[in-house]
C-alpha cells in the first residue's frame, strides 16, 4: 500500500512556528517544496518513485497544513520561507542537497538558491510565477493584486475564480498516466485527504501568501555568482498560462 504514512513524520524548530515534513528513502537529499495552498502531500504519488535513490524530504510549508504557527501573522516573505527551508536542510542533510520545487514553492527554492547556496547542488524550479518578468505592458502583472483585493471585498469563492482565470487552471486538468501504486486504495484515501487540507488552507494562502510570493522577484546576480545549478522546468501542456510564460 502507497499512502501518506509511509514517510517518516517529523517536525523542525523554526521562529514562530513548527513545520512539518515526511521523510522517505535513502540516499542524497531532495527536499521537495509545493506551491499554492499545497502541502507535503502534492508529491504523495512521485515520492515513491524517487525513494530508491534519494532520501525525499517533503515539506508543508509556514501556515500551511500540519505546519502551524504559534501566532497569528500578517506578514510573510519569500525570504522568511527560504530559511525555513534552509532549516529544514540543515536538520536533514549535512551536503549540498538537491531541491524541487514548484510553482509558487519555486519563488523560495530561488530565494533558498540565492540567501543559501552552498545547501543547494542543484535546484528544479517548475514553473515559478514571478509576474515581474512579465512585458510591461501584460495586465496579468497586477493579476495577483486584483485577486487579493477581490478576496478583502467579496471573499474566498470569487477570488479564486479570478484565480483560476488568471493562471490557466480553471478548466479540467488533463489526464496523467498512473504512476504505480496509484489505484491502490491508500492512494485514493491519501489524495482525499490532501484535496481536504488544501481547501482549508485556500484562505491563508489568499490573505498572507500570493502576494509575497508573486511580488517576489528572484536576486539573479546571486544565482549566477552561486555554485548552485538552476534549472527552469516548463510543462508541455501549459503552453500560454501564466507560469508557462514567466518560466
Amino acid at each position: 500500500m502507497i499512502s501518506e504514512e509511509r514517510g517518516t513524520m517529523r517536525y523542525v524548530k523554526v521562529p514562530d512556528a513548527n513545520l512539518y515534513y515526511e521523510v522517505s528513502g535513502s540516499g542524497p537529499v531532495l527536499l521537495m517544496i509545493p506551491g499554492g495552498a499545497a502541502d507535503a502531500g502534492e508529491f504523495v504519488r512521485i515520492a515513491p518513485l524517487l525513494a530508491d535513490a534519494y532520501t525525499v524530504v517533503a515539506v508543508d510549508p509556514r501556515g500551511i497544513s500540519r505546519s502551524r504557527l504559534e501566532e497569528p501573522t500578517t506578514d510573510l516573505s519569500v525570504e522568511m520561507l527560504a530559511d525555513d527551508m534552509h532549516r529544514v536542510l540543515a536538520a536533514t542533510s549535512r551536503e549540498p542537497a538537491y531541491v524541487f520545487a514548484s510553482s509558487g514553492g519555486g519563488q523560495v527554492g530561488l530565494a533558498l538558491a540565492a540567501r543559501h547556496p552552498e545547501q543547494v547542488q542543484t535546484l528544479v524550479v517548475h514553473e515559478p510565477p514571478i509576474v515581474a518578468l512579465l512585458p510591461s505592458d501584460d495586465q496579468r502583472r497586477t493579476g495577483p493584486r486584483r485577486i487579493y483585493d477581490t478576496y478583502r471585498q467579496h471573499g474566498v469563492g470569487p477570488a479564486i475564480q479570478e484565480f483560476q482565470a488568471l493562471t490557466g487552471f480553471g478548466g479540467q486538468e488533463p489526464a496523467e498516466p498512473e504512476p504505480p501504486g496509484a489505484s491502490d486504495p491508500g492512494m485514493g484515501e491519501a489524495m482525499a485527504q490532501r484535496m481536504a487540507r488544501m481547501q482549508q488552507n485556500v484562505e491563508f494562502f489568499l490573505a498572507h501568501y500570493m502576494l509575497p510570493v508573486t511580488d517576489y522577484v528572484p536576486d539573479i546576480a546571486a544565482l549566477r555568482a552561486a555554485a548552485s545549478r538552476v534549472v527552469v522546468g516548463i510543462g508541455d501542456a501549459s503552453a500560454g498560462q501564466l507560469a508557462n510564460d514567466t518560466s
